[in-house]
């Protein structure tokens, strides 16, 4: 049974100016270019926080914030409905709905919180060193629960309208048709794992910021993750395919097939074809035969063609969306997925809400 709650929320007040110059990606969404143009865009923007320095540093700092008065907290607990408006690499707008709560991060094997991805310990060292030393979630996890739950949405203006993301205070029961849900991590693996370690190391529960989504959300999209790779030959070779006639008529024929069989599409210069695997194999597992040696990802079609095309590739797999319950059902079985099997897009914000974390 999942412990979801309302929170009160910790948010930009006036003082510290537009929010569009505050919010930002999730740090691992960031790149160094991107964190340096943030940096400078406002003294007050959320990667001084997120991406800092040190983890001392940016505990100071968020607390001179609330101490200043450029953060300030909610006299409430609520409850927040999201709404996402977004392109995905696809080229096709939508716009995801979620909700906003306080949940109690506990252990995998409490099995309310499954997860679907293997974790870097040092990444999670430094998220654990961060938390401690901030004592706040700058922007919720990803979550999606395996229910049709759907709150009602307000018909009077956002409380927050930044970048896409709509936010609304709901009441605090709003998020009650939660509690029966499973909830599985789509995002922020390393968030929630820092946040269990750290409620072990401190003697209690800790508690986190997360957006749930449920399934079966018409915006809610998981998109593939091509691979592409570079120096293998080897890789290039595969007669046995299936011939297409291009990349238009592959994806066609590849759209066509039953997921219960592994396929994808193996792209090169000189020709286009499908690669059939095993029945009840992942496409991921498929590609990933080949081994990790060379290889590079990209979310964007046109990118992994253009590096075949361009000649910096040896050839491409193009991958299907992967299915929302075949990753239910890999995480229900507790067997983590290849590296890079889901893309969930886009990522929340960090900076629209904090969440103090406890104990």
């Amino acid at each position: 049974m999942a412990d979801v709650q309302p929170f009160r929320a910790v948010r930009y007040a006036g003082a510290a100016g537009s929010l569009a110059d505050l919010v930002a990606p999730p740090y691992d969404a960031v790149s160094d270019e991107e964190r340096a143009a943030l940096y400078t865009r406002s003294p007050y923007n959320v990667v001084h926080v997120t991406l800092p320095e040190s983890a001392a540093s940016a505990g100071r700092l968020y607390r001179e914030w609330l101490a200043e008065g450029i953060l300030e907290l909610d006299d409430e607990p609520s409850v927040w409905l999201a709404r996402e408006e977004f392109v995905g690499p696809d080229g096709v707008a939508r716009e995801r709905h979620g909700v906003i709560v306080s949940l109690e991060a506990t252990p995998y094997t409490d099995g309310t919180v499954l997860p679907h991805e293997r974790t870097h310990p040092h990444i999670r060292d430094n998220r654990r060193r961060l938390l401690r030393e901030t004592r706040t979630q700058p922007e919720p996890i990803l979550l999606l629960a395996d229910t049709s739950f759907a709150p009602t949405n307000p018909e009077t203006p956002a409380d927050v309208d930044v970048a896409g993301t709509r936010l609304w205070r709901l009441p605090a029961d709003a998020a009650d048709g939660l509690r029966d849900a499973q909830l599985l991590i789509a995002d922020g693996h390393h968030r929630y794992e820092s946040a269990v370690e750290l409620g072990a190391e401190l003697g209690g529960a800790v508690r986190i910021m997360a957006l749930v989504v449920p399934t079966k959300d018409a915006g809610l999209q998981l998109f593939p993750t091509h691979r592409v790779f570079a120096n293998r030959p080897d890789v290039a070779a595969g007669d046995d395919d299936e011939p297409c006639s291009g990349i238009e008529d592959a994806l066609a024929r590849l759209a066509q097939l039953r997921h219960e069989q592994s396929a994808a599409i193996r792209y090169r210069r000189d020709r286009v074809g499908i690669v059939h695997g095993g029945q009840g194999e992942l496409d991921v597992e498929l590609v990933d035969r080949h081994g990790l040696d060379g290889i590079r990802y990209t979310p964007r079609l046109e990118e992994a063609l253009a590096a075949v095309d361009g000649g910096t590739a040896d050839a491409a797999f193009v991958l299907r969306p992967p299915r929302v319950e075949d990753v239910f059902a890999v995480a229900r079985r507790g067997e983590p997925m290849p590296p890079k099997s889901t893309y969930f897009f886009p990522k929340p914000l960090s900076g629209l809400l904090f969440h103090p974390v406890a104990p």
